[in-house]
C-alpha cells in the first residue's frame, strides 16, 4: 500500500511540476516552461548528512530533473557553459570524445556538426556508444579537439591516470571539460579503500558508485600530471 501511495505522490508531483504556475522556470534543453524541476531522491532534505555538512557542490538535488524532457541539472549546466564559453560554436568540424554521454545533450552536440563525435562508456547502455575505459582510451595521441567527461572522474579508480589519458588524446589547444562534485570545506580529496559498500559510499561520497570526494586541493593535485606543452 505504501509503495502505491509513493508512486501516486511521485506522479502527482511530476504533473504539478509541468504546470506554469507562479514564477515559471525554463529548461534550456527542451525550452519548456515549468513550475519547478523535480528533486533527486527527495532533494537535499534527504541527502546524506555528511554531504550537507560538507556543503558539497555538484548537482542541485532540489532542482534536478526536468519534468518534460527528463534532462538532469548537469546536462543543463553543461549546455549553458558550452554556450557561454563559446565552445558550442567551435564544435563544428571538430573531433569530440564524450564520456558518459548525456542523451539529450548529445543531440545538441550532433546538431553543431562535429566531424566526429565518439560516445564512450565502460558499460554502454544504448546503441551507438562505444565501450571505452577512461583509463585506457583506444585512440592515438592528439586525436580530439574536445573531451567531455561530466561527473565521471569521481567514479574512476585511478583519476590521475585518467587525466593522463585525456591529456594524451587531446590535440594541441584542445579543451577538456571534467566537472566533478567537490567540497570547499575539505582540505584535500578524500578516498579510502575501506569505503567499499554501497551504503558507505552513499553516505560518504554521495552515491553508491563513487570512489572519492574532491576537496580544495583538486587543482594542485591534478596539475602534477597535467603539464601540457602546447601553451
Amino acid at each position: 500500500m505504501r509503495a502505491r501511495v509513493d508512486i501516486w505522490v511521485r506522479r502527482l508531483r511530476q504533473t504539478m511540476a509541468r504546470l506554469p504556475l507562479g514564477t515559471p522556470r525554463e529548461c534550456c534543453l527542451c525550452g519548456a516552461r515549468v513550475w519547478r524541476f523535480l528533486p533527486y531522491r527527495g532533494g537535499w532534505r534527504d541527502a546524506p548528512p555528511l554531504l550537507r555538512s560538507f556543503r558539497v557542490i555538484g548537482s542541485d538535488l532540489d532542482n534536478y530533473l526536468c519534468p518534460v524532457c527528463g534532462c538532469h541539472d548537469r546536462e543543463r549546466h553543461l549546455l549553458l557553459y558550452l554556450r557561454q564559453a563559446e565552445l558550442m560554436a567551435k564544435i563544428r568540424g571538430s573531433h569530440v570524445l564524450h564520456f558518459a554521454p548525456e542523451a539529450r545533450l548529445t543531440s545538441f552536440i550532433e546538431r553543431a556538426s562535429p566531424a566526429r563525435h565518439i560516445l564512450a562508456d565502460p558499460f554502454p547502455s544504448r546503441p551507438g556508444v562505444e565501450r571505452i575505459d577512461l583509463l585506457s582510451i583506444p585512440y592515438p595521441t592528439a586525436s580530439f579537439d574536445l573531451v567531455i567527461a561530466n561527473h565521471v572522474l569521481e567514479h574512476v579508480a585511478d583519476d590521475l591516470r585518467a587525466l593522463s589519458e585525456v591529456r594524451r588524446v587531446l590535440k594541441v589547444g584542445g579543451y577538456a571539460i571534467l566537472q566533478t562534485p567537490y567540497s570547499e570545506l575539505l582540505a584535500s580529496t578524500f578516498s579510502d579503500p575501506g569505503v567499499c559498500s554501497d551504503e558507505a559510499r552513499l553516505q560518504i561520497y554521495g552515491q553508491e558508485d563513487r570512489v572519492r570526494l574532491y576537496g580544495c586541493l583538486t587543482r594542485p593535485r591534478s596539475t602534477m600530471r597535467w603539464r601540457h606543452k602546447t601553451r
